[in-house]
């Protein structure tokens, strides 16, 4: 691994890890029924969305995305940003292809992003560069999307994703730049550190594989990998909530019942009500971490139904109060 300054050991799980992945590339997903034809399979209507790939331009190169055209006049549009540690995942895994298909064929176009992962000595803020310039192309291609204003498109993503797209919220907000209409974090780690986990979160992490219990120093590195420096820790542009949250349009998070990066979650949720932002917070049971990417289990569909009802608009008028997070 280059040296960048970082204090990541070699040795240590997310050092063997990152260390891994600059030498091998990514792992291959062993699975069978992900890949496109599988999924039509399984859902027919999948089939009536148009995907095509495509290079945002930016000012430092270009960054691949995808657009998902639902059949007729889109209801809503989305920049949907996939999980992956900063280090890993890309637009075909199910977090990212699958669920993108699914929003798509039941009314919501997506623009699915990549960025450039933490590694060979790329760090922050290239991964949120890359992912402002989806945003900012997205909102100056509306037709693209099928949309008829700027107020239908929302921002969103998964684990590192949702970092990714909760701080450049913030980033958009003291740049003047274009706001989305919301903002929707799925299992989101949005603190340079995990914080405290409750009695109740700790017993529901008795039984979670060792792969997907993501302790605090797995965290710590994970993120001092993506940030360059624990001078980085507290810059509100890398992580949302270690700062201001203030002036953030309406938040949806889905948090996963056993994973550890629920804390962190649940902490923003508690800061988002504090600071008057309109917030739902619902805990997605009996799943762990990434379980948007197992589109053949409950969970994952249960979530992408919840997430089709934000972004409709149901989910935030009914919403208990203007900022209580409330748990399913």
């Amino acid at each position: 691994m280059a040296d960048t300054g970082t204090q990541i050991s070699s040795t240590s799980m997310a050092g063997q890890l990152i260390r891994g992945l600059e030498l091998n590339g990514p792992f291959p997903d062993p699975r069978t029924d992900t890949d496109h034809q599988s999924l039509v399979s399984i859902y027919p209507e999948l089939a009536a969305v148009s995907a095509v790939d495509i290079d945002v331009p930016t000012p430092e190169g270009r960054v691949p995305g995808r657009l998902y055209r639902c059949p007729g006049e889109a209801l809503a549009g989305l920049v949907w940003v996939h999980g992956g540690a900063f280090i890993a995942g890309d637009l075909d895994m199910p977090e990212a292809h699958w669920v993108s298909l699914y929003l798509a064929s039941h009314g919501t176009s997506v623009l699915s992003l990549d960025y450039r992962k933490a590694l060979h000595g790329v760090k922050y803020p290239a991964p949120s560069n890359d992912v402002l310039a989806g945003w900012r192309w997205a909102s100056e291609n509306l037709e693209s999307l099928g949309l008829r204003t700027v107020r239908d498109l929302h921002l969103g993503g998964a684990s590192a994703g949702a970092a990714l797209t909760a701080a450049l919220t913030g980033r958009l907000r003291d740049e003047s730049g274009q706001m989305p209409a919301s903002l929707l974090l799925a299992y989101p780690l949005v603190h340079a550190e995990l914080p405290p986990l409750n009695e109740d979160l700790r017993g529901k992490m008795a039984g979670v594989p060792a792969d997907l219990a993501f302790g605090p120093d797995f965290i710590r590195d994970i993120n001092l990998n993506f940030a360059g420096s624990e001078d980085t820790f507290k810059d509100a542009h890398a992580f949302a909530g270690e700062g201001d949250v203030k002036g953030f349009p309406p938040v949806y998070i889905i948090n996963s019942e056993s994973d550890t990066l629920r804390a962190s979650g649940e902490l923003f949720a508690a800061q988002l009500e504090a600071a008057g932002v309109p917030v739902r917070m619902e805990m997605e049971p009996d799943s762990m971490h990434g379980h948007l990417d197992h589109p053949h289990t409950g969970p994952a569909k249960h979530s992408v139904e919840q997430m089709l009802a934000w972004l409709s608009g149901a989910a935030r008028t009914a919403a208990p109060g203007s900022h209580s997070p409330v748990h399913h």
